[in-house]
């Protein structure tokens, strides 16, 4: 597996690769914030916490408000750190008591394609198009490629596109989906119009 540029933070990163819970926070985190200010967000939790690894059943018990002072603290971990805080503990207490607390499960446990979208969509926080990037992520970097992975995955999967977070590998492949993303964006403001 090649190394990982999402966080653009080595240790954020290398959390990423090796925590499955953090890498599906990394992911519920990327709303309305800059990527890579989503995906430093699990190891900035993991840092506030004093541990090594996030663990979904310990996140999911923490005493709310004192976990929302964790998500708050500057530099705060996202833009919105009451909701992003509560919504991190509901998907914590859903990897907790549907999965026993390993996130990996979600994806290793997936009969194909469909079931693993299906899986994620129900995960809160989650929804079609975090589902389908996701699914591309876990394809395209981590090896995850279930029967029907790049179908589930909708456009996202498609080899060789520069649409999410799933196709950065290196300064070039964010700024082209920087720009994909823009282009969206001007898009869907136009079709108000």
């Amino acid at each position: 597996m090649a190394k990982l540029w999402l966080a653009q933070d080595a240790a954020a990163d290398e959390l990423l690769l090796n925590d499955p819970f953090a890498r599906v926070l990394g992911m519920l985190l990327d709303q309305q914030i800059p990527l890579e200010k989503a995906f430093v967000g699990p190891y900035r939790l993991a840092e506030r916490m004093g541990v090594d690894r996030l663990d979904a059943s310990a996140i999911a018990d923490y005493d709310p408000a004192a976990f929302a002072e964790l998500f708050a603290t500057v530099p705060a971990i996202h833009r919105f750190p009451g909701s992003m805080a509560e919504r991190t503990q509901k998907l914590a207490r859903a990897i907790a008591d549907e999965y026993d607390g390993d996130a990996a499960t979600v994806w290793t446990g997936a009969k194909d394609g469909k079931d693993l979208f299906k899986r994620l969509s129900a995960l809160p926080g989650f929804g079609k198009m975090k589902a389908q990037i996701f699914i591309a992520l876990l394809g395209k970097q981590f090896g995850v490629q279930p029967e029907g992975w790049r179908e589930a995955a909708g456009a996202y999967g498609e080899e060789g596109s520069l649409r999410s977070v799933a196709d950065i590998r290196d300064a070039a492949s964010l700024a082209k989906v920087r720009e994909f993303k823009k282009q969206m964006k001007a898009d869907a403001k136009a079709a108000k119009a």
